[in-house]
């Protein structure tokens, strides 16, 4: 467990890092990729050649014996929340840095981008159960809890159940809500309905965080494995060609599944490795949707 002073230095290292990100390269982006609730009348004004007629405000119009008509705006305003796995297989990581500490910058990044856009941020921290509900608000101090908590939130549970997070999204936000779901997706079973029914109502948007070693087995002879989630130890020859060459196998199905999955569900998605550049990815995602 981290010291305080050690959690507030970290969250301070995330904000300078993150709000720069936001600023400089999501915000635009994000506003594009994530559409407000429609327009919302702003003010009026004096008729001029090419306005549409429809727009004329009869009422002030007569008051002032000259047209005027009435301006729209996008209504802009949003509400995120950040489905945050914190089950025990995002503590791992062989390459720069562990799961869970890719989706801390992640999920971060894409707050300080919302409250640049005036949208809440909420926050359903989860595993095989729902471990803790921050309601959606709006501003940096909020956005500053959030982030200490999900450096130094411990689980009670160790498992993984997305489609719980999942339906708590669905009954606890009665309103339309953009919804990033943040996992290694390390089981990603029977999650098509629960998918399938939020983002019938929100706009779901799935980012995996993976460490390339789930990919594939090094060549290191003999090599103990523990489950990150069960405990569960065993002993694996990693010499055997024919072993490595199978547990890579069951990766690409495990990553068929996953992007069958979300397909069905009408999810957009990412899957961003611990090494690579989160930021180009976000990125691609967020043109894709434009």
């Amino acid at each position: 467990m981290m010291e305080t002073s050690e959690i507030l230095k970290k969250v301070r290292q995330i904000e300078i890092k993150t709000r720069r990100l936001s600023a400089n390269i999501f915000a635009g982006q994000y506003h594009t990729a994530f559409k407000g609730k429609g327009m919302a009348f702003s003010e009026v004004r004096e008729y001029q050649y090419g306005d549409d007629v429809r727009d004329i405000d009869w009422n002030v119009t007569a008051r002032f014996n000259k047209p005027y008509i009435k301006v729209f705006e996008e209504e802009r305003e949003l509400t995120v929340m950040l489905l945050v796995d914190v089950s025990g297989s995002l503590d791992f990581g062989t390459q720069k840095q562990m799961k869970r500490d890719m989706v801390t910058e992640i999920a971060a990044t894409l707050a300080f981008s919302a409250i640049q856009n005036n949208d809440k941020i909420g926050v359903i921290f989860f595993s095989d159960k729902i471990e803790k509900y921050i309601p959606p608000q709006k501003g940096r101090k909020h956005i500053l809890y959030i982030i200490r908590e999900m450096l130094d939130f411990h689980a009670d549970s160790r498992l993984t159940d997305i489609g719980k997070a999942v339906e708590f999204l669905t009954g606890v936000a009665k309103r339309r809500c953009t919804a990033f779901l943040l996992s290694d997706f390390f089981d990603p079973a029977n999650l098509q309905q629960q998918l399938t029914i939020a983002n019938r109502k929100h706009d779901v948007v799935a980012i995996q965080v993976y460490d390339k070693r789930a990919t594939e087995l090094p060549n290191v002879g003999l090599m103990r494995v523990v489950d990150a989630e069960t405990g569960e130890e065993r002993y694996v020859d990693t010499s055997s060609k024919k072993l490595r060459q199978s547990y890579h196998r069951q990766w690409l199905q495990h990553q068929a599944d996953l992007n069958d999955t979300l397909a069905h569900s009408g999810v957009d998605h990412v899957s961003i490795a611990t090494d690579e550049d989160y930021v180009k990815s976000l990125l691609l995602l967020f043109k894709q949707r434009a």
